[in-house]
């Protein structure tokens, strides 16, 4: 099963016994540097703060302290966590570097597959050596706008590393997954990353995501652009005799209640949902809703608005197997 991990946006997560801290104390001068960025300093913060190259390579040499990267030490002498291995990627990428795509998020809080590969944004001029465990892209868009400036660990803004993240994805319901998720755990707004579907030069699937935003926000306009009835006749089937909208207790909008009576007389609804927050309370009331439904001789196919976009034939599949007859088309030749 997938795990999922959550990191603080700061070094709150090293406790007072963290070697990171405990070695500040033998060099007031680090302390604050230390602290912030939890024992991973470069060689050039060190100088600035009076270390000459012979006192840190004594430290080195000492076994005090470790040489994580050609520029960047680890003021211990025990194995990187995983939040001191992102100041290590940052801090060996440059100074114009920050954590992106789904890293990025992964700091913010996003409950997601962890991907245990840091991913580093840098620009395409940038010449940064290769780390393992380390993916660092250079990139020709000016991502400097996009960074979060109340973040200790330089990152991209969470809209913006999601989008990067979703683009790169092979596959596309994953993608638009990630950025439900988003929307769910509270990290983004659909207007946000709408914002970020703009700003991010060239975004591949960018207005398969745009649509796909407008579902997840519940919006009119996005649930216009789905016609149910034009779906059935481009597949040569019956198209429902009634189609409405309506919006549900939460505020989006649905489509309720396309309906099909049968050959045989059974009446099949199918129920549209724009809506991708499953929230316990939202699914049971939305249960309960369709039980009251099927007591009435109904039966009820749902489906979401997503999958209608991206994969129609699926849903017609099922309409057709279920028993929704073809349309009956007049030949125009007589």
């Amino acid at each position: 099963m997938p795990t999922s991990r959550r990191l603080p946006d700061s070094s709150a997560d090293a406790s007072p016994g963290d070697p990171a801290l405990w070695r500040t104390n033998r060099y007031p001068e680090l302390r604050d540097a230390a602290t912030r960025q939890l024992g991973v300093l470069s060689r050039a913060q060190l100088r600035d703060r009076g270390w000459t190259r012979h006192r840190v390579d004594a430290e080195l040499m000492a076994g005090r302290w470790t040489a994580a990267a050609p520029t960047v030490v680890a003021l211990q002498n025990a194995a990187l966590t995983r939040a001191q291995r992102m100041w290590l990627g940052v801090l060996h990428a440059g100074p114009l570097s920050a954590l992106s795509h789904i890293t990025a998020c992964e700091v913010a809080g996003l409950r997601w597959t962890v991907d245990p590969v840091i991913h580093v944004i840098t620009a395409k001029s940038d010449e940064v050596s290769k780390l393992p465990g380390f993916h660092f892209r250079q990139t020709r868009r000016h991502y400097r706008d996009w960074i979060e400036r109340d973040s200790a660990l330089p990152r991209l803004r969470v809209p913006h590393a999601a989008l990067l993240t979703a683009e790169r994805d092979r596959y596309l319901r994953r993608a638009i997954g990630l950025l439900a998720a988003t929307v769910q755990q509270g990290l983004a707004t659909p207007d946000e990353l709408l914002l970020g579907i703009d700003q991010i030069r060239k975004l591949r699937h960018g207005r398969t995501f745009a649509l796909t935003l407008g579902d997840i926000a519940g919006g009119a306009e996005s649930f216009a652009e789905i016609d149910i009835a034009r779906r059935c006749e481009d597949a040569g089937l019956e198209a429902p005799t009634r189609q409405r909208m309506r919006r549900d207790a939460t505020g989006r909008w649905r489509f309720l209640d396309c309906e099909w009576v049968l050959p045989d007389g059974r009446v099949l609804v199918l129920e549209i949902d724009g809506s991708f927050h499953m929230r316990s309370d939202h699914w049971w009331r939305d249960m309960r809703r369709e039980r009251a439904v099927v007591l009435t001789g109904r039966a009820v196919l749902r489906c979401a608005s997503v999958e209608l976009r991206l994969d129609p034939s699926g849903i017609i599949d099922d309409l057709r197997q279920f028993g929704v007859p073809t349309r009956f088309v007049r030949n125009r030749s007589a």
